[in-house]
């Protein structure tokens, strides 16, 4: 079963497809197929070209239109692509169709996104984690995956995929999941325990989109070494390090990033891994300023974590990469509206900005920018988070210098 569901790690040409609807404009269908893109090219594809349609809703057929379905297929056909990835998530009656018309292994965007987990998963957690997603994603879709499967074999002792056969597979998808439940069920369990172990120390989660910089920062204030490459999803597992700052130590957990249209099946079965944001005392809220669809992507995270836990938590804005913010500065005889790209970073910081106050910084993890300041600001809260739950103060650490501190 397992060797389709994850596909082999080689570079591929690939085209994107998606839909300019009501909800969507052409801008917005323009900057989701950038990122998903990014994450072709993180799981190790080429994009060549994207196509994008104007349509009131997807067709539920073959969610674009029949002119450009063909459209694609004259391209995909002319240029030998080997993959079509759709920007939203497919049903297995439009996976079909599709798939039977272009000939050509075909992906959504949840596909694409659980198959990049699969390659990124390295502990048990995270890989039964993904493993459960998948099969939670594959169920409905059981009759395209085998005729899929058919054709991949040449149908040879295969009669054609059959009702017993779905059946008897769907069975056995039903206890795999069944089975992956109860090892997350003791995995959480054990983590739990962790948790527990930790003691009284204060705990600081570090919350972001993907690829904001979260890892690089847990780097410069743990002192340690986490995995961190400009990648969707560098890292899967939560890190946790015990990071002090002056005579006050603390616990700093790096999560998972977020990201639009994440898969239900993902948010789910990541659930023990976003427990440490559940659990935090402090949300530490990493923006990649020099995107220039950052404001949208605060709004995702704030929603997902929203999702995640009901209870409002303190949280601190950490505006990172400020290195590679750029504006273009509008010429003196043009009289049309400024747009988000002619505003500088100072303009920037009076607007909203401005009210978020004490609660916001402006970094760059890479040029270790401000950091001391974020050091101080992050001292500041978790003292206060400290003495208001342990008033007489006996965990503190006495002063003593850097050295000491790197041993």
């Amino acid at each position: 079963m397992k060797e389709f569901i994850i596909s082999e790690a080689q570079t591929e040409k690939a085209v994107l497809v998606g839909l300019i609807t009501p909800e969507q404009n052409e801008q917005k269908v323009k900057e989701y197929l950038d990122e998903l893109a990014f994450l072709a090219d993180t799981a190790g594809a080429e994009t060549v070209k994207k196509f994008w349609q104007k349509l009131d809703y997807p067709n539920p057929v073959t969610f674009v239109g029949t002119g450009k379905l063909q459209e694609i297929k004259e391209y995909v056909v002319e240029n030998e692509i080997g993959l079509v990835i759709f920007d939203d998530e497919l049903s297995a009656k439009q996976l079909r169709n599709i798939e039977k018309e272009l000939q050509v292994k075909i992906l959504d965007r949840t596909n694409l996104i659980l198959d990049i987990f699969a390659r990124r998963a390295q502990t048990a957690h995270a890989k039964t984690q993904v493993e459960l997603a998948q099969y939670k994603y594959m169920l409905p879709r059981l009759t395209r995956l085998w005729t899929h499967l058919e054709r991949q074999r040449g149908g040879v002792g295969m009669r054609g995929p059959g009702e017993t056969q779905l059946e008897t597979d769907k069975r056995i998808i039903l206890d795999k999941i069944a089975k992956l439940k109860r090892d997350l069920v003791d995995i959480d369990k054990q983590k739990s325990v962790q948790r527990k172990n930790r003691g009284k120390m204060v705990r600081v989660a570090l919350v972001g989109y993907t690829n904001v910089g979260k890892s690089t920062l847990m780097n410069l204030l743990s002192k340690s070494e986490v995995f961190a490459e400009n990648k969707l999803f560098a890292t899967l597992d939560t890190t946790v390090r015990k990071v002090i700052i002056e005579n006050l130590p603390f616990l700093l957990s790096d999560t998972v990033g977020f990201i639009r249209k994440l898969p239900t099946e993902l948010v789910e079965s990541f659930k023990s891994t976003l427990d440490e944001v559940r659990e935090a005392d402090l949300l530490v809220h990493i923006v990649d300023i020099s995107h220039p669809t950052f404001e949208e992507q605060i709004e995702v995270v704030n929603k997902t974590l929203a999702e995640i836990d009901k209870t409002e938590k303190p949280m601190i804005m950490v505006f990172n990469k400020v290195d590679a913010f750029t504006f273009v500065p509008k010429e003196e005889d043009d009289l049309t509206p400024r747009s988000r790209e002619n505003i500088d970073l100072d303009e920037l910081k009076q607007t909203w900005m401005n009210k978020l106050q004490d609660n916001c910084i402006f970094i760059s993890a890479k040029e270790r920018t401000n950091i001391e300041e974020l050091k101080t600001m992050l001292y500041e809260r978790v003292k206060q988070i400290h003495i208001t739950r342990f008033p007489y103060n006996d965990f503190l650490f006495q002063q003593y210098d850097e050295e000491t501190e790197d041993e």
